[in-house]
């Protein structure tokens, strides 16, 4: 884990780091540009959507080091079951390594935990990781746990705070995830996170994973500080 020490933090930070490319504006150059650098810096993911999923593995070249990641049912989860599910199976024939889900917050809602769950494990059992997208600030503690259990039961083997809309994520809503989760799964931070000093208090509060936009930035911002 990062700790104080940017010297000691400089070669393990990309490993942290998923670098999204979810700009429904982003061009093709764009999205070369993105995996280039995510080549260069050697991140430890790739996030996009279904439509860009086959061109992001072009682009990236065979399975490596780099996970790609596809989102589905994203931002909302607000799709019927049969269609989250074949999102899923069409970014797993199109070369996503894992997959971030979001949920039916619907049946979580009226405490169908069952229901919740069991549309993550038809998607678990596609063979793929999953990461689920919790909705941190809309949820309550009790929702939240309720989910995590849930989600886990599912096969799920990470939990992230949030779609990374509205609300940036804090340090203090990690380390409600860590209480929650219990070392039981991986967790992803996402929303609002542009510099280094923030990157740094959530893997410290105890995300396994980053997810950002400025991934490139962030390594440059690390880069100039140590030198």
């Amino acid at each position: 884990m990062i700790k104080a020490s940017l010297e000691d933090s400089f070669p393990e930070l990309s490993k942290y780091i998923h670098q999204a490319a979810l700009d429904p504006h982003l061009t093709d150059e764009g999205l070369m540009e993105i995996c280039d650098s995510a080549k260069h810096f050697n991140f430890s993911g790739l996030c996009t959507n279904l439509l860009r999923i086959k061109q992001a593995r072009e682009y990236l070249g065979s399975k490596g080091s780099i996970k790609l990641i596809s989102v589905i049912a994203f931002p909302f989860g607000t799709v019927p079951s049969h269609i989250k599910q074949k999102e899923a199976e069409l970014a797993a024939s199109l070369g996503a390594e894992q997959l971030e889900v979001v949920p039916n917050f619907y049946t979580l809602n009226k405490e169908k935990s069952d229901v919740f769950s069991e549309e993550l494990a038809r998607i678990c059992d596609i063979g793929l990781p999953v990461i689920v997208v919790l909705d941190f600030y809309r949820l309550s503690t009790d929702k939240l746990k309720l989910a995590i259990d849930a989600s886990l039961d599912a096969g799920v083997i990470g939990i992230q705070n949030g779609n990374g809309f509205g609300t940036a994520v804090e340090d203090t809503n990690i380390r409600t995830l860590v209480e929650l989760v219990k070392g039981r799964c991986s967790i992803k931070a996402v929303g609002g996170i542009k510099t280094l000093d923030k990157a740094i208090k959530l893997i410290n509060a105890g995300s396994n994973h980053i997810g950002t936009s400025y991934g490139p930035s962030l390594m440059k911002e690390l880069s100039n500080k140590i030198k």
